[in-house]
């Protein structure tokens, strides 16, 4: 069946994933927007030293000032950046217990 660009961007929007993986891990994960506190946090989060968060804060504010160029001849919507999370990690836990409840989800992912 042959399909206009906006007929399968409808499909693909309300499609049940069909594959069956899917493993249900708790994840750390920041609210979405981009910030200089987001920056401050992801770097915090990384344990970076003071240097690499100020060159972080210096990236982000000279993004800030950029637009995005122009001369591609190609048409797409823009990424809203404010509704996306910038940062998301699983939640720590002891190792053992991790690799445990890690495998047991994964085998019966597989089963």
């Amino acid at each position: 069946m042959a399909y206009t660009e906006e007929e399968l961007k409808k499909e693909l929007e309300t499609k049940e994933y069909e594959y069956g993986f899917y493993t249900d891990i708790e994840s750390d994960t920041f609210p979405i927007g981009l910030s200089e506190e987001v920056v401050r946090q992801i770097s915090y989060k990384k344990g970076e030293p003071d240097w690499m968060t100020q060159w972080r804060l210096d990236a982000y504010n000279s993004w800030l000032k950029m637009s995005e160029p122009d001369w591609a001849n190609v048409t797409y919507k823009k990424p809203d950046l404010q509704n996306i999370s910038f940062y998301s990690a699983p939640k720590k836990t002891s190792k053992i217990r991790e690799f445990r409840s890690g495998r047991s989800r994964i085998i019966g992912n597989l089963q």
